[in-house]
């Protein structure tokens, strides 16, 4: 396993944290749209999403979504501020849509 990680195809490890067990029982998915005057700052933007404490996943996208956010949070007043408060209001965000997350099944 030595040369793997030397030569670079293992890149790291990782431990899966069950979030609810954290008391996170709501976890989402938030697709993000990006003003095109904002991209100029987007590895910026997408520094600060991955910093989130919800965020679990943060990805950049090609097609009409900038990026998706997965996140978990604790009950839906914790969401309420998370999109509203902490997302939507920064100045590049053009618009959001929040999925609920009902079951996944882990790789």
């Amino acid at each position: 396993m030595g040369a793997l990680i030397e030569s670079g195809v293992i890149t790291g490890f990782r431990a899966d944290v069950d979030p609810a067990a954290l008391g996170l029982s709501i976890e989402v998915i938030i697709s993000i749209r990006v003003h095109p005057y904002a991209r100029r700052s987007l590895s910026r933007f997408q520094a600060y999403l991955t910093e989130l404490p919800e965020s679990r996943q943060v990805y950049f996208l090609a097609g009409d979504r900038d990026f998706l956010v997965h996140a978990a949070v604790r009950d839906t007043e914790a969401l309420r501020a998370l999109v509203s408060d902490r997302i939507s209001m920064r100045e590049e965000v053009a618009s959001t849509n929040t999925s609920l997350i009902f079951d996944h099944s882990p790789r």
